[in-house]
């Protein structure tokens, strides 16, 4: 835990479903085989383990998250010595379905946004701009939440984000996006000591912004203009890379944009523009006038 959480820098909630995850086998060897030296553990345990967790009607996807969990345990045993052989070492993924989230459209994100659904006061202002904020930046929750005020440079026109494991990138912002922006500050430094605000987004009680009010807000007004099943924050990251990419973003710099660590992360996006890279192709490739007869 030590590892995961000071060298390879994961996010708390991350080290805490690692922990749980382990401590799950760990409680299910004990239970079933009477075992407690983690050494003597081989892949029929693990097997085992395997059968019970698709018994209580887990998806192959979660089995997989799992495994992934005690995979990585293993090798970490390995990198200490304190194993020679990882016990998953013949082991491979139970299959899944591809899980696709589908994109708000732009129509639903502009009805939202230039509508008349927010209140005037501070915490319809605080709503529109969290919203506006992970739509035009597609940053993560977490990263919105721990927004620091110095991180946004409204005059250079960029934030800063703090992503996974610590590391920064700078978005840049759009002028529409700095107009909220102001009119969020300018509301915000009617009510709250600018000095005493470390963290750019507050609740109307000063308090930091949570993960249940920051998923409340996108749920709530986006099922006013779309019936779609979900509606997250993860959604409106989604939405942004989907659309970058349906009007021929390249993809390395939506990688950029987004904080991931290789493209392979940024591609579960592209389902989506398949559409518009088709067309891409059509009018870019020499044959393409063919193509299309």
């Amino acid at each position: 835990m030590d590892y995961i959480n000071h060298e390879k820098k994961y996010s708390p909630h991350t080290c805490v479903a690692y922990k749980q995850n382990l401590s799950d086998f760990q409680n299910y060897c004990f239970k079933n085989f009477n075992l407690e030296i983690i050494d003597l553990v081989e892949y029929f345990h693990i097997r085992s383990w395997i059968i019970s967790l698709v018994e209580m009607q887990n998806s192959n996807r979660t089995i997989n998250r799992k495994i992934s969990v005690l995979r990585s345990y293993y090798n970490f045993l390995l990198k200490t010595e304190t194993i020679k052989v990882s016990p998953l070492k013949l082991h491979k993924p139970l299959k899944a379905s591809k899980k696709i989230n589908v994109p708000f459209s732009i129509d639903e994100v502009s009805q939202l946004l230039n509508g008349d659904l927010f209140s005037q006061d501070y915490r319809g202002i605080l709503e529109k701009t969290i919203i506006t904020v992970l739509y035009y930046t597609g940053i993560r929750r977490k990263e919105l939440i721990d927004l620091k005020t110095f991180a946004v440079d409204l005059d250079s026109k960029f934030i800063k984000v703090k992503g996974k494991r610590n590391k920064e990138r700078l978005i840049p912002l759009l002028p529409e996006m700095i107009s909220s922006l102001r009119i969020y500050l300018k509301e915000k430094n009617k009510i709250f000591n600018q000095i005493d605000q470390i963290y750019f987004f507050c609740l109307p009680s000063g308090r930091k912004l949570n993960e249940g009010f920051v998923y409340q807000t996108v749920n709530y007004y986006f099922s006013k203009v779309s019936t779609k099943v979900k509606k997250s924050p993860h959604i409106l990251r989604h939405s942004f890379a989907t659309h970058l990419l349906n009007n021929g973003a390249d993809l390395n710099a939506v990688k950029e944009l987004l904080g991931h660590e290789s493209v392979a992360a940024t591609q579960v996006y592209t389902h989506g523009s398949l559409k518009r890279i088709q067309e891409i192709y059509n009018k870019a490739h020499p044959r393409g006038k063919n193509l299309k007869k």
